[in-house]
């Protein structure tokens, strides 16, 4: 999700502060050979589970995961500034079953699929909720789940614990998320957004405040210019956890609890069946489990079942 901006960075480090996470290297350019870079991973090096035809890679060998950093605990830096989170542990794993190099390459939310189907990546792992718009563009693959919650500061001071105490408050989202078309009313949410349940009640609609990257849209709740910050439940507890004399999640209840998915290209079948593949492997075996315990977000977990 980023322009980088000083200030989110240095919130970031504070953040993280005694934080471990399996790091990635950067990545190299789609185009050019990358050098040599396994990323760290929770289980022995497996025999590849399936084989990814070289055509349906960017480039033969390796596994390029668009990814929008930061969004803790899914996606994030660590204090050496390398991709960190269950999203990319999980990418990680995918690539070493396939027998692939992994690289992330960050890139904002916003753009993030027109990022896939231009070969910028050869899939996307980063908190992506499956979504009938979503499923038009690419495939996608379940592999977690979360709700949707609201952040507030600390002693929740504008009284937010019902969804009826959002209508007339200012709240901060990422745009393109499904955060921010659920409080317009647009894309899934048509005719049934969180902000036209208000006017419909007579109450002054929300005055949404979207960001490019979600590290801005949580400061602005920091510097006080919105009253809530809105997003998945894992991201929302993961800042009241590590800020607790700042943040805490209001009183409204998690809602619209969906599945994310990893998305692939719609042409990029034998890929898309290679990484299904690898993750039911991952969920066999236990390797998945122990990625998202790590990050304190095993409640999110699927069941190989799931996986169609």
């Amino acid at each position: 999700m980023t322009l980088r901006r000083l200030a989110p960075v240095l919130l970031f480090v504070a953040l993280l502060a005694g934080c471990t996470g399996a790091a990635s290297p950067s990545p190299a350019a789609p185009g050019t050979a990358p050098s040599p870079s396994p990323a760290p991973s929770p289980s022995p090096s497996p025999t590849p589970v399936a084989t990814v035809p070289n055509e349906q890679l960017i480039l033969a060998g390796n596994l390029f995961v668009c990814s929008d950093i930061p969004y803790p605990p899914q996606e994030f830096f660590d204090e050496q500034g390398n991709p960190t989170g269950s999203d990319i542990d999980i990418g990680a794993e995918i690539a070493k079953r396939l027998g692939l190099q992994f690289h992330v390459e960050n890139t904002v939310f916003n753009t993030i699929i027109p990022a896939l189907t231009g070969n910028k990546c050869d899939i996307i792992i980063s908190a992506q909720n499956i979504t009938p718009d979503r499923l038009k563009q690419v495939d996608m693959i379940p592999f977690f789940q979360a709700g949707q919650s609201f952040v507030v500061a600390k002693g929740n001071p504008k009284a937010i614990n019902t969804t009826d105490d959002l209508c007339g408050k200012a709240i901060a989202s990422e745009s393109g998320t499904t955060e921010s078309d659920y409080i317009k009313g647009t894309g899934d949410y048509k005719g049934k957004g969180l902000s036209m349940a208000c006017t419909d009640k007579g109450k002054s609609p929300i005055d949404l405040k979207e960001f490019e990257k979600d590290s801005d849209a949580l400061l602005a709740l920091s510097a006080g210019q919105v009253d809530a910050y809105f997003a998945d439940s894992p991201v929302a507890g993961y800042y009241t956890v590590k800020q607790p004399d700042q943040f805490q999640l209001s009183g409204v209840p998690p809602l619209e609890t969906a599945k994310e998915g990893i998305s692939v290209a719609k042409d990029k079948t034998a890929l898309r069946d290679a990484v299904k593949a690898a993750l039911i492997s991952m969920i066999n075996d236990g390797a998945y489990g122990t990625i998202l315990k790590k990050y304190g977000v095993e409640t999110g977990a699927i069941q190989a079942s799931d996986i169609k």
